[in-house]
C-alpha cells in the first residue's frame, strides 16, 4: 500500500508541474504573438535642440562693396581751357555729332596723384533698448600716382545699411590720409561707429561700404538783398 500511495503521490505531482509548464508556455506564447505586457525596448527620440537667444543675437549684418566703390583716384588739374573764336565754334557746332563709343577716350592716367583703394572690410555689432549698433571698419591702401605730391588726400566713403529697398542708416564722411612717401603705399584704417538701427526680426539686413564720389552737396540758401523801395 505505500508504494501504491508514493506512485499516486508522484503521479499527482507530475501532473501538476505539467499544468503549469503548459500554462507558462501558454502565456510565453500569447506575448510573443499578441504582444500583451511586453516593454518596447527602443529608445525615445532626442527632443529638438532648444534655440538660445544668444544664437539669435548673434547675427551681425555682412558687409559687402558695391561694384565700382572699391577704388578712387585724384588727378590733377588741368589748366584753363583756351577760348575758342566765335567762327570757329560756330563751325564745329554745326558739324554732325560723333558717337561717343566710337571715340578713343583720353588717357588721365598721367595726370593721377592717388589711387586709394578698399582691401577689406570688417564689422562688429551689440544690442541694447531694441537697437542694433555697429562698427563697421574699412581697410586700404593710397598708391602715390605720376602726379605725386607730398600731402593730405580726402576720400569720400560712404556706409550705409539697408532693409531691402529701405535705407536705415547711410553717412558720407570725408576720410583724410597724410601720404608723404612717393616710393611706398600707405595704409589706412577706416571705422564709423556711430552706426545705429533698428534692432532686426530676422537676418535680412544689409550693410554697405565704399567710395562715393556722387554725393549731392548740400545747398545753401544765401540771404537775398532787399531791393529799395521806390521813393516818389
Amino acid at each position: 500500500m505505500a508504494f501504491h500511495s508514493f506512485n499516486g503521490r508522484f503521479v499527482a505531482g507530475v501532473a501538476l508541474t505539467g499544468f503549469m509548464l503548459a500554462a507558462a508556455g501558454c502565456q510565453s506564447s500569447d506575448n510573443g504573438i499578441l504582444g500583451f505586457g511586453k516593454k518596447d525596448a527602443t529608445p525615445p527620440p532626442p527632443p529638438d535642440p532648444k534655440v538660445l537667444s544668444s544664437q539669435l543675437q548673434a547675427y551681425c549684418p555682412k558687409v559687402t562693396l558695391r561694384d565700382g566703390t572699391a577704388f578712387f583716384n585724384t588727378y590733377a588739374k588741368s589748366g584753363p581751357k583756351p577760348k575758342k573764336k566765335p567762327d570757329v565754334a560756330a563751325e564745329e557746332a554745326a558739324q554732325p555729332a560723333v558717337d561717343a563709343a566710337g571715340v578713343d577716350q583720353p588717357d588721365d592716367s598721367a595726370k593721377i596723384i592717388y589711387q586709394a583703394s578698399i582691401t577689406d572690410v570688417t564689422r562688429d555689432c551689440s544690442r541694447a533698448n531694441g537697437s542694433l549698433s555697429m562698427k563697421i571698419a574699412v581697410a586700404g591702401k593710397v598708391v602715390p600716382g605720376p602726379m605725386f605730391t607730398p600731402g593730405t588726400i580726402t576720400m569720400p566713403i560712404r556706409i550705409a545699411v539697408m532693409h531691402g529697398t529701405e535705407v536705415l542708416y547711410s553717412q558720407l564722411h570725408s576720410y583724410q590720409v597724410q601720404v608723404t612717401d612717393p616710393s611706398s603705399a600707405t595704409q589706412f584704417v577706416f571705422t564709423d561707429s556711430s552706426v545705429v538701427v533698428p534692432e532686426p526680426t530676422a537676418k535680412d539686413y544689409q550693410a554697405y561700404a565704399g567710395y562715393d564720389e556722387g554725393a549731392p552737396k548740400v545747398a545753401t540758401d544765401k540771404p537775398r538783398k532787399k531791393k529799395a523801395a521806390a521813393t516818389n
